[in-house]
This record gives structure tokens, C-alpha cells and sequence, in this order.
């Protein structure tokens, strides 16, 4: 794979940007298959990656939990976004092909983050959310593996088709060449619902953030 990343995934180092003028705006309802938050193996761990991505200080490449999880937004936007499909493989050497999907100064309205997670004493459901009434979330920059996402998307340009190898909306995010690549500017997504098997952001800030863990919790959708 060529695409500049460290350990495998986008890491923000450029300041070039993709610009394509002269296309109308794409608008509709947009459903990614194999399209974006990260499941990992224990509780403890769980919790500290809510603290991680908070901090901006989460590993730049990382072995995914067998579990996907969800995740929700009632707004998302961001200045930029590229994507293409890759592989993501997990600690029992399981491979779950996903679609990489980089994004370029995020804001979201809220975020809600949730898995199940079998423990000695039963299942148990974690739970994570932030934003609302504390404000928004944001990151710099925001990478998402994920084989599931739906939501009502509105594009200030689209490129979908593009060689992978050659995406340039977000820094050094790229497939190989010949492969299937999208791209857009202007994103702004509402109604997120993803199923994700990994997730990284760079300064990630998560405002008035929660995390619970119990028994027969609710899920995020």
C-alpha cells in the first residue's frame, strides 16, 4: 500500500488540499458500504481510549478487537474527505475488509460510541458519548475503518472513481494504484450511524464526555 501513513493509517502532515471547482453540489442520501471509532479487548482499555483520543495521544497502528461497535452523530462536517478500500485485521489474525475513510478538520454536533463486550460476570455494554449541550466535537484530522455507514450527506464537489493512488482532498491518504478511490470537499453529513472496527484522531477534543459500562445498556442504535 502507498498511502503515506504511520503503521498503516493517516497521520496530518501537509498542507495541501484538493480543489475541484466548476462541479455542481452532490446532495442525497448516502449509504457507504464497507465505508468509519476503535473496539479493543478489555473494559480498562475501552475506557482509556476515550481519554486517549481526547488527548490526541492514541498509537498511530494497532491490531483491531474481534467486536465491531457503533457509532452515532446527529451533524457531522469536515473540510475534506477521502476514501478507499482496505483491510483492517484483527488480533485472532481475522481480516475485515473496510472502507478508509480520512476526514479533514471534523466537527460533530455530538458522538455516541457503543459495543458489546463479553466479560466472566456476563455481557456488558459500552458506552461513550460527548457533545451535545457541552459543545461540539472536534479533530484535526479523523480516520475511520469501517464496513457500514449511512446518514443524509450534502458535497460541495465529489470525485467518486478516482484512482486511489492519486487522492489528495486529505494529506497523504492514498490507496494503490488502480484501485477504486473517492474524494470530496465541503462534507456535511446528518444522521451518522457507522459500524466501525477502528477508529484515530488527532487532537480529538470531546466535550462533556461520559463513559458507562453495565449490563443490558443501551446500545447507540
Amino acid at each position: 500500500m502507498t498511502e503515506e501513513r504511520n503503521g498503516g493509517h493517516a497521520a496530518a502532515s501537509s498542507e495541501e488540499r484538493a480543489s475541484s471547482e466548476g462541479r455542481p453540489p452532490s446532495e442525497g442520501r448516502v449509504v457507504w458500504k464497507r465505508a468509519a471509532f476503535v473496539a479493543v479487548p478489555g473494559l480498562a482499555a475501552l475506557a482509556t481510549l476515550g481519554v486517549l483520543m481526547s488527548q490526541g495521544a492514541m498509537a498511530a497502528s494497532f491490531a483491531v478487537s474481534g467486536n465491531h461497535f457503533k457509532v452515532g452523530s446527529g451533524q457531522l462536517s469536515s473540510s475534506g474527505l477521502a476514501s478507499y478500500v482496505d483491510v483492517d485485521k484483527s488480533g485472532d489474525g481475522k481480516q475485515h475488509p473496510v472502507s478508509l475513510l480520512a476526514l479533514q478538520d471534523v466537527s460533530l454536533s455530538d458522538i455516541c460510541q457503543s459495543t458489546q463486550v463479553k466479560t466472566p460476570i456476563g455481557t456488558m455494554v459500552f458506552r461513550l458519548t460527548a457533545g451535545g449541550e457541552a459543545g461540539p466535537v472536534t479533530a484535526d484530522r479523523l480516520v475511520i475503518d469501517a464496513d457500514d455507514l449511512t446518514g443524509d450527506a450534502r458535497f460541495g464537489s465529489a470525485q467518486i472513481g478516482r484512482d486511489a493512488s492519486t487522492l489528495d482532498a486529505v494529506p497523504d491518504t492514498r490507496g494503490e494504484p488502480g484501485q477504486f478511490g473517492l474524494q470530496v470537499e465541503d462534507v456535511n453529513v446528518s444522521g451518522v450511524q457507522s459500524r466501525a472496527w477502528s477508529a484515530m484522531g488527532g487532537n480529538f477534543k470531546l466535550k462533556g464526555m461520559r463513559i458507562s459500562v453495565g449490563p443490558g445498556g443501551e446500545e447507540c442504535f
